[in-house]
């Protein structure tokens, strides 16, 4: 290049073949304003402008293929994808240049994945990426090492798409396969092959137009090879030269420069200059032969020839597409008129156009609908029998059965079951009943309805444990004091107050929302869907869930644990003013155990919808329906049975006895000891009164006549002093009376009246030592 430059005559502009040689001419040619005109130079590098000012050339850019990969991209909608590169310097550059269109075009670079010699790690990691499109830039030896790989992860088929360098040749996939070493044997390299598509810039007019030489393409390949011949070349044959591939592009190169030069002389001209005025520091004139030559555009034997800005090519880009092993084009690309030629001969495996992604259907995991409908039937139910039971204790709140086992309270019970019941209805209901804006009114009304229902429930049978205990406990100080009923109604209604403030602060404060919880992608069932199912699971919660939980929580088991306190106390007393109370113990001890089981298990299940929702489900309606069989069958059983109210005394063992009657019962037991020895000592009077009656018989002093004998508190009397009356009568002491009576008075039938026990013995009783024994028994 020196030996040209300082020997005469004037040089206007260099020609130059190769990248190598390319890239050093221009590099140092801008230095005498020098224009260079390249016709084998695809390096990507030769397009940076500031390093080479004055470059322009007739051979494509390794670039030229990424405005058709753009074109390709955006007809079949991808708009994510990946890319696996060589380390090599064009590739790099090609790279490069890619990026930027992508992201001109809006197109995301998922990963790039470049590798030396083996692809192995590379192409995983693609996988690991989830590419589904991807660009491959490599040499065809790497590319058959990426191929191999690519069946081995699995990433070919109807879900993948590979763009390749389109002058590999045509069975590139089947050659050398043992000499390079490649694991994969030829059928499983055409399987990875099949449907990958590939873009190559065309060096040949594809028209058989007349071109500006007046020659088509055709005209000047025959024209070539006959030349070619001449000179002892086997062109019949496929013996071409080196860089016979670039004769069009030379061939081109040379009329670019002959019409630059005549568009500059035009422009010379009409500043009365010539380019026989220019010197390698002439920058006028360098500049007008760089605006001429990147002016030029005409119809070359290699295609329309046009520069770009950066003094690149403009060619048309081929399009072809593996199909049965065999490469069928696709279309054209003309970069420089943004013109698309497609032929739809694409090919897709499955029938349809591969995603660029994985698509993830978000699918709402919501209650089996046949659980929902089982559950809900069932609360239904239990909702009728408690509506049917709050008639009937209402309709017989008269009766003694139920008077005494606190009618309003049973009232408050099953009005709590129903809530109880309700929520369960509630908590069945999620996306495929509600949408989205009405969701966190359902986690309000689930939350409010199964803890004031909780609260009435349970508080009414807590109210009547305490009760019983405060029997037992105060009657041993004042036998007299009693808790009023609405002492009961207080509690529950202060329970209720602590559950309303508890929820409205919570509502308030931090309401309860709709979150979702995600969880791993899932495969489809069918698995002609190239998607992946990404569940979905609702769930009631606040910015301050687990505290709001913990207070609640520890306020309704600090109320479970001490009905279960009360509930063992009082397990073996029996109150006359309680009828139910063993059966009431025995449903808190069924619901503290099940909520104490249902609270934990139902937070460590709450990802499994169906079983969280059947367990907690179960566990409501178990207790409420175990709650109302306990409590009111005993009592409808006895209604039917007896339906005077006088029959009920014997109801049941839990009837019992009261603190009060049981004092009364040892004092009865007392007086009646104390009788059975006044009755001794009187037997033994007695005794000595016969005795004596015996002695005055036998002197004939006794009387037949009407005889009354009487003693009172210890002493004897009579209406004749001992009365030879016809009726006797002793009353003792403590109300016992003793009657003797014979029809004709004589001392044998005196006699036979004691010895025989021909009398009787009434004790004074009150009418509530009736009631007593007879409840007690």
């Amino acid at each position: 290049m020196y030996d040209l430059l300082y020997h005469k005559p004037q040089k206007l502009l260099l020609l130059a073949g190769c990248s190598t040689v390319c890239t050093t001419v221009a590099e140092a040619a801008k230095m005498w304003n020098l224009v260079v005109l390249c016709y084998g130079a695809s390096s990507p590098a030769l397009s940076d402008r500031s390093r080479f000012p004055t470059l322009f050339r007739t051979h494509p850019s390794a670039t030229v293929h990424n405005p058709t990969r753009i074109k390709l991209m955006q007809k079949f909608g991808w708009s994510k994808i990946a890319i696996l590169q060589q380390a090599e310097e064009v590739f790099i550059s090609t790279v490069e240049d890619l990026e930027d269109r992508c992201k001109n075009a809006q197109i995301e670079i998922v990963t790039r994945q470049s590798f030396l010699s083996d692809p192995t790690d590379a192409v995983r990691n693609l996988r690991r990426q989830d590419a589904r499109i991807i660009v491959g830039l490599f040499y065809v030896v790497a590319a058959r090492r990426v191929l191999c790989e690519m069946y081995k992860q699995q990433l070919y088929g109807r879900s993948y798409v590979w763009f390749f360098i389109g002058w590999y040749e045509d069975n590139w996939y089947e050659q050398n396969l043992k000499s390079e070493n490649i694991s994969c044997t030829r059928e499983e390299m055409r399987r990875a092959a099949e449907g990958h598509l590939t873009t190559e810039a065309l060096m040949w007019n594809q028209n058989n137009q007349k071109t500006i030489s007046g020659m088509s393409s055709e005209d000047f390949r025959q024209r070539l090879n006959e030349d070619l011949m001449k000179r002892g070349y086997d062109i019949e044959h496929n013996r071409y030269p080196e860089g016979y591939q670039e004769a069009p592009l030379a061939y081109d190169a040379v009329w670019s420069v002959a019409l630059a030069f005549n568009k500059t002389m035009e422009r010379l001209k009409l500043k009365k200059k010539s380019l026989k005025d220019f010197t390698y520091t002439d920058k006028e004139i360098a500049d007008e032969i760089y605006a001429a030559m990147n002016s030029t555009q005409f119809l070359g034997v290699s295609g329309v020839v046009a520069f770009s800005s950066q003094g690149d090519r403009i060619a048309l880009t081929q399009i072809e597409q593996m199909n049965d092993g065999q490469y069928h084009k696709l279309g054209y690309y003309d970069t420089q008129a943004d013109n698309l030629t497609w032929f739809n001969r694409e090919q897709w495996i499955g029938g349809k156009v591969p995603q660029d992604r994985t698509i993830v259907r978000r699918v709402l995991r919501t209650v089996s609908l046949p659980l929902f409908i089982c559950m809900s039937a069932v609360s239904c139910i239990g909702i009728f029998v408690a509506a049917f039971l709050i008639v009937f204790n209402i309709w017989n709140r008269h009766r003694r059965v139920i008077q005494q086992s606190h009618p309003v309270c049973n009232t408050i019970m099953l009005f709590g079951i129903i809530t109880c019941l309700i929520s369960v209805v509630l908590l069945g209901l999620d996306g495929q009943f509600v949408d989205a804006s009405t969701y966190p009114q359902i986690c309000q009304a689930r939350a409010w309805m199964l803890s004031m229902g909780f609260t009435l429930a349970f508080g009414a049978m807590f109210s009547k444990v305490w009760r019983v205990h405060r029997f037992t406990t105060k009657a041993k100080t004042d036998p007299k004091k009693k808790v009023e009923p609405w002492k009961l109604y207080t509690m529950v209604s202060g329970l209720l107050v602590v559950d309303i403030v508890i929820l409205l602060t919570w509502q308030l404060q931090d309401p309860l929302e709709r979150r979702l919880e995600t969880f791993p992608l899932e495969d489809p069932i069918s698995i002609t869907d190239d998607v992946k199912i990404r569940p979905e699971l609702e769930h009631c919660e606040s910015e301050n869930n687990a505290v709001w939980l913990g207070v609640m929580y520890g306020f309704k088991g600090l109320i479970l644990v001490f009905g279960l306190f009360l509930a063992y106390e009082t397990r073996s007393i029996k109150v006359k003013q309680i009828n139910d109370s063993r059966y009431v113990g025995m449903s808190i001890y069924n619901i503290a155990v099940l909520c104490l089981i249902t609270a934990p298990v139902a937070m460590v299940i709450a990802s499994q919808q169906d079983a969280s929702y059947a367990f907690v489900a179960l566990a409501v309606i178990f207790c409420c329906f175990l709650s109302m069989l306990l409590i009111f069958v005993p009592k409808v059983i006895e209604v039917m049975r007896h339906p005077h109210d006088k029959a009920e005394s014997r109801f049941s063992n839990d009837t019992g006895i009261s603190k009060e009657d049981e004092e009364r019962y040892k004092k009865l037991v007392l007086e009646n000891e104390e009788l059975q020895k006044l009755i001794a000592q009187k037997e033994e009077k007695i005794r000595i009164l016969k005795q004596r009656l015996a002695e005055r018989e036998s002197k004939g002093e006794i009387q037949s006549s009407s005889q009354q004998v009487t003693i009172n508190n210890g002493t004897m009397g009579s209406s004749n002093q001992l009365g030879l009356n016809q009726g006797k009568e002793i009353n003792y002491g403590g109300g016992l009376q003793v009657i003797i009576q014979a029809e004709q008075p004589t001392i044998s039938d005196f006699d036979s009246a004691f010895g025989n026990g021909n009398f009787s013995i009434s004790a004074c009783t009150r009418s509530s030592d009736v009631e007593f024994s007879e409840s007690y028994l």
